[in-house]
């Protein structure tokens, strides 16, 4: 495994939401593995998901006590992404920055990079 530091930063805000969702759905001991998806309105979409495997070519990072994973194949596209938690007076929720989008959707987890191509799907 090689070290996921300058690929993504989670930042402890982010941190602190995705290790209650860990202790809620009793997943404590496992890692958060940051995906790149085909499909979403623009083409690509992001995904986050507890795993409790390493796989031998994921890039790996410790960020405020979370083991964070993302494979060799998606690194590119997040190099630079910073996901964070935002709360406002409507709600709560993750944001994702990632300087490689070349175009989003107005979801939020739906962008073009110009380095690999997905299939859009239609936005309800």
């Amino acid at each position: 495994m090689t070290s996921l530091k300058q690929v993504i930063e989670v930042t402890e805000a982010a941190v602190f939401h995705i290790n209650e969702m860990m202790q809620h759905n009793e997943e404590q001991g496992s890692f958060l593995r940051v995906v790149v998806n085909g499909g979403g309105c623009s083409g690509l979409s992001y995904g986050m998901h507890f795993d409790k495997e390493k796989k031998e070519d994921d890039f790996e990072d410790v960020q405020h006590g979370l083991t964070i994973l993302v494979s060799r194949e998606d690194a590119p596209i997040l190099m630079g992404t910073k996901i964070d938690y935002k709360q406002s007076l409507m709600g709560g929720g993750f944001t994702i920055d990632n300087p490689n989008a070349i175009a989003s959707c107005g979801c939020g987890t739906s962008f073009k990079a110009a380095t690999r191509e997905g299939t859009p799907e239609v936005c309800d």
